[in-house]
């Protein structure tokens, strides 16, 4: 059983999942669309929670919210499915598939043998779509990789059902029942109001005040931990901006291609020049992972090296501030 489903690369594979489910469906809906009307876009530093044996930061909305208000924003009914029993999981897949109807899936990334191995850690909140399957291989489309694959179904169960920290419990989900035409202008206003919301939020774990906490955090790591687990919380924050879930840097230029389509579809010139601004937003963030990475891997020449990227940080976090205050304004 192999459906007609049309694979298209994304930059996030959440963005990428829902973008061609869509396609599939009918509605042509682009990635940085899905990831704006969803509201993807968030900084959240959560120190109770532990990943690869560091505190974890996230730098998009939680696994699963991006279809959920890209759904409800835009009419759109989904079934979600979880479960304990693996055989259940396979079956209620396979009832998918023998019926036409390609669905997304949460995995965890470290068993997906098609990666390469330095892209192989203990990270479950990743997505993908099985659109079906050929002896005992599962036909994937994953949208972060650049073609078609397939995973074993021993291979496919590892994944579905990963232990750890966001463990995916075999979630499937997929649409179920659409409007007639998608009403994208409304969608994307309320998209835009919740993203000002969660990145302006009065707390200091969250949006541009999240950001300067870990600046504060930065400059305090290396007399508090030391220097060896102060370079592995470094890398632990650029390793969730730049290889998990495209993070900081990639998802800045996500939203700005979201406001740059949104002046149009709303007739609104502003959010195309705030567009050009996230952009350069997202360049200082690209910047920031770089002299970072020099100190954590011990090749930085910089003196004082971990208040100046701390200071690249609060930077950041004050054009951040004001950006979405603009923007709110904007909207």
């Amino acid at each position: 059983m192999k459906i007609d489903f049309t694979h298209h690369q994304s930059a996030h594979c959440e963005n990428g999942v829902v973008s061609n489910l869509m396609s599939y469906n009918g509605f042509k809906v682009s990635e940085p669309m899905v990831f704006g009307i969803g509201s993807g876009l968030l900084f959240c530093y959560i120190p109770f929670l532990m990943v690869n044996h560091a505190p974890a930061i996230t730098y998009r909305a939680m696994p699963g919210f991006i279809f959920k208000r890209f759904a409800k924003r835009t009419g759109i009914k989904i079934k979600r499915e979880k479960f304990t029993n693996k055989t259940s999981a396979q079956t209620r897949l396979d009832e998918n598939l023998n019926r036409n109807n390609p669905v997304g899936l949460q995995v965890g990334v470290y068993g997906l043998v098609y990666f390469p191995d330095e892209y192989r850690f203990h990270f479950n909140a990743h997505n993908l779509v099985v659109y079906g399957k050929e002896g005992d291989n599962y036909l994937i489309s994953d949208p972060v990789m650049e073609n078609v694959t397939t995973l074993t179904t021993k291979q496919l169960e590892k994944v579905r059902f990963a232990k750890g920290a966001f463990a995916p419990k075999g979630h499937m989900y997929y649409p179920i029942a659409f409007p007639e035409e998608l009403q994208l202008d409304k969608a994307i206003v309320k998209g835009i109001k919740h993203t000002c919301r969660d990145m302006l939020a009065p707390v200091p774990f969250v949006g541009a005040k999240g950001i300067r906490t870990v600046a504060k955090l930065i400059r305090k790591w290396p007399k508090k931990k030391g220097v060896k687990v102060a370079n592995h919380y470094l890398g632990q924050v650029v390793r969730m901006q730049e290889e998990i879930g495209t993070g900081g840097g990639g998802f800045r230029y996500i939203y700005a291609a979201f406001l740059q389509e949104s002046s149009k579809i709303l007739k609104n010139e502003r959010l195309s020049e705030l567009s050009k601004e996230m952009t350069e937003i997202g360049d200082l963030w690209r910047d920031f992972a770089l002299d970072a990475s020099r100190i954590y891997k011990n090749r930085s020449a910089q003196d004082d090296a971990y208040n100046k990227v701390a200071d690249q940080l609060l930077i950041i976090g004050d054009k951040e501030e004001a950006f979405f205050k603009k923007l709110k304004k904007a909207i």
